[in-house]
């Protein structure tokens, strides 16, 4: 199988052939995570050298973690946050952690396609003008499908302020090892940024960093957070695996060089297609291979399929409009041609081969409307009702979609027609929506709404 998916070592990097040799605990000379002074500290100065950031540390427990712990580091219980609604599901896990009055910006709607596009500055701006009380800001980019927001100008918007600016760029490890990538958000001012490693790296599943920048956030706050959420006995084969991925990226910078000249080929290639076609938006991740399916008159997840089985190419995620694969720099060029060359061959295929077709639809996004936080909505009285009945009704439970993992509803939200329908069109397309138990959801009960009176 050609693995076009995350992990970025894409099984055939990395130097951990026998595991048990190396997982050890904090006995003398091997350094404390959660208090580094020795080897660790050591190991997290390299990465911050590496990315250029004033301080970075080891995440073991993911990404989740260090957004779990700078969210709750540069917030008050109760606080009022402004976060960009595509983030993550952990994103509102900490507002629900925290009990955070949350402040929604919306991303451009890129239409037809499912896909979220940037977050607006002038947006981020007017949002913060009409919540002077705000503590932080948090988006996501790149966000799963590589598109870019414009973080240098957010960034100093927000700073322009004094809040802090939290980046969610899990997906963008890479970015600062070539100058055909977009530029990093440490390097456009971000005050705490989160990387995947294991995304686009080669480095273990479940591996991350956290970056700490400037003097608007309090990094003592973090830090503590970074040993609540994180656990007591990190994995030494996770740190390892870091610190190996640290050692390689800076050791082989011609080796991205080279990668990002093979992807450019790839998709320039890829132009003659002309049923399918490869998206590409302003200050895309060039990595981040998003085909359409639309025009080809058949489903995503049919589409998958065929790559999986007749041309054993498993990508990343499948909708029922595109395919997303990643591309790391542990892909070939032969591995991009064996992409490409599938692709193609794809592209040329009559459509009366296809079993399922792809419906035409609307994929704007469905803006929502909060009556309590998400705390107050977890502590209330609930009941289970049908999905399609719950027009009205105030949200109790998270409804997400997965992958990419972004909530559709979360607690405290009222429930629209609207959104019943996206429901029922991604559960058409056979998309996997967490939080519908058979046809039921929860609801907060209409007589007992608790703290949402």
């Amino acid at each position: 199988m050609l693995p076009m998916h995350m992990p970025g070592h894409k099984r055939r990097m990395g130097t951990v052939e026998k595991p048990y040799s190396i997982d050890i605990t904090e006995i003398e000379g091997f350094d404390d995570l959660h208090h580094a002074d020795g080897i660790l500290q050591s190991a997290q100065k390299r990465a911050a050298d590496l990315y250029h950031s004033e301080e970075t540390h080891y995440l073991v427990n993911g990404s989740t973690a260090g957004i779990l712990s700078a969210i709750s580091g540069c917030t008050d219980f109760g606080g009022k946050i402004l976060v960009a609604r595509n983030c993550h599901k952990s994103v509102y896990h900490s507002i629900l952690l925290r009990g955070l009055e949350a402040v929604y910006l919306y991303p451009q709607s890129i239409e037809h396609m499912g896909i979220n596009g940037v977050i607006l500055p002038e947006e981020v701006e007017n949002a913060i003008k009409n919540n002077l009380d705000l503590r932080a800001v948090v988006i996501t980019s790149p966000t799963y499908d590589g598109i870019v927001s414009d973080v240098r100008q957010i960034a100093g918007i927000v700073h322009e302020y004094g809040i802090p600016l939290i980046v969610d760029e899990a997906h963008g490890s890479h970015f600062p090892f070539s100058n055909g990538f977009p530029t990093d958000s440490v390097s456009c001012g971000a005050d705490v940024v989160i990387h995947s490693l294991h995304k686009t790296l080669p480095a273990l599943t479940q591996t991350a960093l956290i970056h700490l920048n400037g003097t608007l956030i309090d990094r003592e706050k973090i830090r503590k957070y970074l040993t609540i959420f994180q656990t007591s006995s990190p994995s030494y084969i996770f740190m390892a695996s870091m610190d190996e991925c640290m050692e390689w990226v800076k050791n082989h910078s011609e080796t991205f060089e080279r990668f990002y000249q093979e992807i450019q080929k790839f998709r320039m290639a890829l132009r003659v297609m002309n049923k399918l076609k490869l998206l590409e938006f302003p200050g895309m991740d060039p990595s981040r291979i998003v085909v359409s399916v639309r025009e080809a008159g058949i489903h995503g997840r049919e589409f998958s399929r065929i790559l999986r089985e007749e041309y054993q190419i498993e990508v990343e995620m499948a909708c029922s409009t595109y395919v997303c694969a990643i591309a790391t720099v542990a892909d070939t060029a032969e591995d991009l041609n064996r992409l490409k060359e599938a692709l193609i061959a794809l592209d040329q295929r009559s459509c009366g081969a296809c079993r399922s077709q792809g419906k035409e639809r609307t994929d704007k996004v469905v803006r929502t409307k909060s009556v309590c936080t998400l705390l107050q909505a977890e502590e209330s009285e609930k009941e289970k009702i049908f999905f399609w009945k719950s027009c009205g009704r105030i949200n109790g439970d998270f409804l997400i979609l997965y992958p990419p993992g972004i909530p559709l509803a979360v607690p405290g939200e009222i429930i629209t027609e609207e959104m019943i329908e996206r429901i029922r069109q991604y559960r058409e397309d056979d998309l996997e929506v967490q939080g519908i138990d058979g046809e039921q959801i929860q609801v907060i009960k209409e007589e007992k709404y608790g703290f949402c009176e």
